[in-house]
């Protein structure tokens, strides 16, 4: 597999890794575990993007 084709399929599977965090969140009945796992999504969730966007510029992100 090819450098860009490995970002790739790391960029999804933290965008995976994201939506289960945020799944996680709305069935936590606690408030700070909800806002710790909403938190952890996004930071996954921004890694994921900017992952892609070197993609798309044909740059390793390593």
């Amino acid at each position: 597999m090819s450098v860009s084709g490995e970002s790739r399929g790391r960029s999804q599977q933290m965008r995976a890794k994201a939506q289960e965090l945020n799944d996680a969140a709305d069935r936590s009945q606690d408030p700070e575990e909800k806002q710790r796992l909403r938190d952890k999504a996004r930071r996954l969730q921004e890694q994921s993007e900017q992952e892609s966007r070197m993609d798309d510029r044909g740059m390793d992100p390593m």
